[in-house]
């Protein structure tokens, strides 16, 4: 079995325990992987079905996001700070282009965390696993 295939058999793995559970924790310290804070939002049907920066097909109801420069398959906990609901995403796009945003989610990570109406919400983005390259500088865990 090659290694993406692999890589995306235990991405799936972890992501069915980790959703099955009421209360989603990916650090024994989430302080130690916090990697940047600011504003989520989302975007969906207008979207779903294109092709993301990262050539897969945006599947709105799938656990993704955007992020300006986190490499491709990172994989990060997003904490609503408003509410304190968590979800768990892999970044496959290039985004958000509105100043001040930080990642913008799929549908149905957004509906995970309650953003569904208000469309933005102040987060802490946390590192779970590194993707296709080595991460930017700043946003190493601190």
């Amino acid at each position: 079995m090659n290694h993406q295939i692999t890589k995306k058999l235990l991405f799936i793995s972890f992501g069915i325990f980790c959703f099955n559970s009421c209360d989603i924790i990916w650090s024994e310290n989430e302080e130690d992987c916090l990697i940047q804070t600011g504003i989520a939002s989302w975007y969906g049907e207008d979207y779903h079905g294109s092709q993301t920066a990262s050539g897969e097909i945006y599947d709105m109801e799938s656990l993704t996001a955007a992020h300006k420069r986190l490499p491709f398959n990172t994989v990060v906990g997003v904490k609503n700070l408003d509410n304190g609901e968590n979800v768990i995403v892999r970044i496959n796009n290039r985004g958000p282009f509105v100043e001040g945003r930080v990642i913008d989610l799929s549908r149905k990570a957004a509906r995970e965390i309650g953003i569904l109406t208000t469309g933005l919400a102040d987060v802490e983005l946390y590192l779970i696993e590194a993707g296709d390259a080595e991460l930017p500088e700043d946003l190493s865990c601190r």
